[in-house]
């Protein structure tokens, strides 16, 4: 993501960013709100100069540079499209809805009462898109799953399966599977490391054919052991740290591990809580080290108008701990969610009432 522009005056003001990927649509999702205004390019239906009496109805779409009063916004990361939906608020059809499609290196510009985590992840984003870029191959015989890191999770880009194994008519089939698998992968300059993981010697026979058959793909390899494959093999490769070797700050990492501790002090009855009412009563003692939301419940909250989870966080940051907001995108986000969206790790244990 690229900033533009910043005009603030205290927590008011315009700031302009140029989405550059799809990760910055998705980051986008949570910065845009009901409410704020959001001026971008966009194409409007005008009567065609040339149209005629006999063609009243022939309209041309024109560039045209439009202001909306923001109603909703949806993330459709399928079609690369961040879709702002509100009513206009410049042009002569001002009050009209009109819908901004934000696609990757489109301009925009948002002029809103910004909150302190929103900022913080422009900047993420912004230091996010230096860090590597990284493919997951997770593979056992005759299935692989391939997988493209992304800031919020690992989104599944490719699935290989071959129904049987050994020779077959004179040729190796596991060698056909291995050339299947090495052609899905994305040759681009731009991934820089390619995680090849799975069950068993497999993963390391299909490293030997890539060295000896795409040596541009093989010279970026690193090789992670997992016990499956798929969503819960690029868990495991999260959870053991093969993407922290390669870029430490990777945002999805240490959510994977902050839940990861959370499950464990939840089970034993540690230092840790859960539920809005719960962690709430954490924060007024001054208890919590780290407190976990979800990005899907804070928006929730912020729709609704609520006001509550905003006076959390800032306590939160006042008696010096910190707030990490997790991608509900991925697993250790909706694992969360799944435990009412808000907990928190803490400083220490907060007797029950």
């Amino acid at each position: 993501m690229k900033v533009n522009k910043e005009e603030l005056r205290g927590d008011y003001g315009e700031i302009s960013l140029t989405a550059e990927s799809l990760d910055d649509l998705w980051h986008l999702k949570y910065i845009v709100e009901p409410g704020d205004l959001v001026f971008s390019l966009t194409f409007r239906a005008m009567e065609s100069a040339t149209s005629d009496k006999l063609r009243p109805e022939k309209m041309d779409k024109r560039p045209v540079r439009l202001g909306v009063h923001v109603e909703s916004v949806e993330f459709h990361k399928f079609s690369n499209r961040l879709r702002i939906k509100g009513t206009i608020v410049s042009d002569v059809d001002a009050g009209m809805y009109h819908t901004l499609n934000i696609e990757p290196y489109s301009e925009l510009s948002i002029i809103k009462h910004w909150k302190a985590d929103q900022i913080e992840r422009i900047r993420d984003a912004i230091e996010a898109a230096r860090l590597p870029e990284i493919e997951i191959v997770t593979i056992e015989e005759g299935e692989a799953v391939i997988g493209f890191l992304r800031q919020y999770g690992v989104e599944e880009v490719s699935r290989i399966r071959q129904l049987s194994s050994g020779k077959r008519e004179g040729t190796d089939a596991r060698a056909d599977f291995f050339a299947e698998v090495a052609g899905q992968l994305k040759h681009a300059e731009k991934v820089k490391t390619f995680v090849i993981a799975g069950p068993g010697f497999i993963k390391d026979d299909f490293v030997k054919y890539l060295k000896n058959n795409v040596r541009d793909v093989a010279e970026k390899v690193i090789v992670e052991d997992t016990s499956s494959i798929g969503s819960s093999g690029f868990q495991e490769v999260l959870r053991r740290g093969a993407i922290d070797r390669v870029a430490v700050e990777m945002r999805i990492t240490r959510e994977a591990k902050l839940v990861e501790r959370l499950l464990v002090e939840i089970s034993t009855d540690g230092r840790a809580t859960y539920g809005y009412e719960q962690t709430k009563k954490a924060i007024e003692y001054g208890a919590v080290e780290t407190l976990l939301i979800a990005d899907e419940t804070l928006r929730n909250f912020r729709e609704k108008g609520a006001r509550g989870i905003e006076h959390l966080m800032k306590d939160v940051e006042r008696s010096r701990g910190r707030v990490v907001i997790f991608s509900t995108e991925f697993e250790p986000g909706q694992r969360l969610e799944k435990l009412g969206g808000v907990a928190a790790l803490l400083r220490f244990k907060v007797q029950e009432s």
